[in-house]
């Protein structure tokens, strides 16, 4: 069973603190989607889909969406004044030539070393591999936005992915519905612990190793 909108927007409202004024950032299917909706409004931000829009705003009212405006995965967006349009070889090239500050990204596992495995499930039929590969390997900082499990209860913080790799060693954040990680050069951080959520829980559920930031002990 998957996560409750509380818990995807408790998730969300989390990663729109690591987005500053200014900035431009990706948004990938899922969770991330919900980023916008939890951004202050002092907080100008230019979000870019791959479909071509660039100054995407937060999700429109039921009865208030445009049949004619969605983000990558389809689904209606609205647009804050200075939008733009353009084909998406233009925003392919934005996200090759680096002028990504952040990609939020969804993903089926994280390593401990920070790879990325958000792709495919072997033998599962996909819609296609996206912008994954681009975003992960192009943008500044990688934040991915996930359970903690699987719908088996199997960790999806992992030791090393089990499931194909989309791009080794990029995710720089974790932000799960137990935990917040960060991925450095010499291992991953447990930094924050979602609310009501104790360290025990989270030890439980990772498969990773990781240290403790001076924040959790």
């Amino acid at each position: 069973m998957g996560m409750g909108g509380n818990i995807r927007n408790l998730i969300a409202k989390r990663a729109a603190k690591e987005i500053e004024n200014g900035m431009v950032v990706n948004l990938g299917i899922g969770i991330p989607s919900l980023v916008p909706n939890h951004l202050p409004e002092n907080i100008h931000v230019f979000f870019q889909a791959e479909n071509g829009v660039l100054g995407m705003g937060s999700t429109p009212l039921p009865g208030e969406e445009n049949e004619n405006l969605c983000n990558a995965a389809g689904y209606p967006v609205s647009v804050r004044p200075g939008a733009s349009y353009f084909d998406s070889a233009l925003a392919f090239g934005m996200i090759r030539r680096g002028k990504l500050d952040i990609t939020i990204l969804g993903s089926l596992q994280v390593s401990e070393k920070g790879d990325l495995a958000n792709w495919i499930v072997p033998g599962k039929r996909v819609p296609g591999m996206g912008g994954a590969m681009e975003l992960s390997q192009k943008a500044k900082k990688v934040i991915v936005l996930m359970s903690h499990t699987d719908k088996f209860g199997n960790s999806k913080v992992v030791k090393s992915c089990s499931l194909p790799v989309t791009t080794p060693d990029c995710v720089n954040m974790i932000i799960t519905d137990l935990a917040v990680f960060e991925i450095k050069k010499d291992g991953m951080l447990l930094t924050e612990l979602m609310p009501g959520v104790n360290l025990e829980q989270v030890k439980e559920k990772t498969e990773a190793t990781f240290t403790l930031s001076p924040a959790i002990l």
